[in-house]
């Protein structure tokens, strides 16, 4: 794994091609720019190392989901908001064979040469366009020829176009007001109009359910809905939850991700693996790379508080990543409401190298579909933290010679 630097010369029109061409619409977090100056370059080997483990970990994922939904006792110490648990006692109809199954797993490298996972982003990951356009464009600014890229868009497209009847109806939503949500979407959803399907885009109250079906009420656009595909968060919608939504949680109508995702995306999901195992459930890859995770008054020794339902890297309370005034903040908050919160033990993350020796941490994503690696997703921060100020990097599999 290295850092390989775009040519000064070059930046300007890179960042160019990545707003119009690649959907990179926001590439600034308030002052910050968020798209990197570098291209992230692994071997061979890395690559194919991460693709083996991001399918060992979500197929231990997808079983521990399947048997929740059906023993939902032994998900009380998820400690999912009670509008969320209400809701998911309707979900017994799930079929993964109907849905997708969208996930990106969080790799970096460690001091000690290792792989750890920080967590699964696993009810609504991004990046889609990051993860498959801006590759190819840095291959192309770059002028490299021993290098490829994994396609993610191409592949999430193949999934969909095969869960629903041809020209279906696909209705991609998310929080209308963010243009980083939007672009998201756009971008898969273009592909899908290319595979000759109806891309529609909308917020929740644009979804209505009858008879266990969805239908667009969007003006304009009213139809039946032959998959959604679910930008906002689970526990951003259960919050707005409009009266048309109700139907969501029994629906037939295909969904990514389903809300079965909940399980896995809330950072309590650990305190559970004992409990699966002695049910038959393995957890063997899960727990050898994610650090040790516990309850917050449980917790000894070198660990750090993240928010169970945190997101984005938000109010993670590594000391060295954080002003005085933020930690303090988080420390008030974890004490205040020790259950919002679980302890994780610390790992040292081993950063790289760019120019003028300044060192960037790493935070590998790596995406499964249905349990098959679909590619990768990488940010880089001058912090161990990586939060809304990281950059987006391009990652790029250097050929191993023949």
């Amino acid at each position: 794994m290295k850092l390989v630097p775009i040519p000064k010369e070059k930046y300007d029109q890179y960042k160019i091609d990545a707003i119009f061409d690649c959907y990179k619409w926001d590439p600034q977090f308030l002052d910050n720019n968020t798209l990197s100056k570098y291209v992230l370059v692994l071997t061979e080997k890395e690559a194919k190392e991460v693709a083996k483990l991001t399918e060992q970990l979500d197929l231990e994922t997808r079983q521990a989901e399947e048997y929740i939904i059906k023993n939902l006792k032994i998900a009380k110490k998820l400690l999912l908001p009670s509008k969320i648990i209400k809701e998911i006692r309707k979900m017994s109809n799930y079929n993964p064979k109907n849905n997708i199954r969208l996930t990106r797993y969080d790799f970096h490298p460690t001091a000690n040469n290792k792989w750890v996972v920080s967590e699964v982003n696993s009810d609504v990951p991004g990046g889609f366009a990051e993860a498959s356009l801006l590759p190819k464009l840095a291959i192309q600014v770059l002028n490299i020829k021993d290098c490829y890229s994994i396609d993610f868009g191409a592949n999430l497209a193949s999934i969909i176009s095969s869960k629903i009847p041809p020209k279906g109806n696909i209705m991609f939503v998310h929080c209308t007001s963010y243009s980083d949500d939007r672009q998201v979407m756009q971008y898969i959803g273009d592909k899908m109009e290319e595979n000759g399907f109806n891309s529609i885009y909308g917020a929740v109250d644009h979804v209505e359910f009858k008879d266990k079906k969805a239908f667009c009420i969007l003006n304009g656009y009213n139809c039946n809905v032959d998959l959604i595909f679910r930008f906002t968060p689970l526990e951003w919608l259960i919050k707005v939850k409009p009266k048309t939504w109700d139907g969501y949680f029994d629906t037939l109508t295909p969904s990514c991700n389903h809300p079965i995702s909940m399980f896995a995306q809330t950072k309590r999901f650990p305190l559970i693996w004992d409990d699966l195992e002695k049910q038959g459930i393995s957890l063997t890859v899960w727990k050898k790379l994610l650090p040790k995770t516990t309850e917050v008054k449980n917790a000894n020794g070198n660990y750090i508080y993240k928010p169970a339902c945190g997101r984005v890297g938000e109010k993670i309370s590594i000391k060295e990543a954080c002003s005085d005034k933020e930690y303090k903040e988080i420390l008030k908050d974890v004490s205040m409401h020790p259950k919002k919160y679980i302890a994780q033990e610390k790992f040292i993350s081993k950063p790289i190298k760019g120019l003028s020796d300044k060192l960037y941490h790493v935070c590998l994503g790596s995406y499964a579909i249905d349990g098959k690696h679909a590619g990768f997703y990488a940010r880089i921060s001058d912090k161990p933290r990586i939060d809304s100020s990281a950059e987006d990097i391009p990652v790029i599999i250097k050929r191993d010679k023949i």
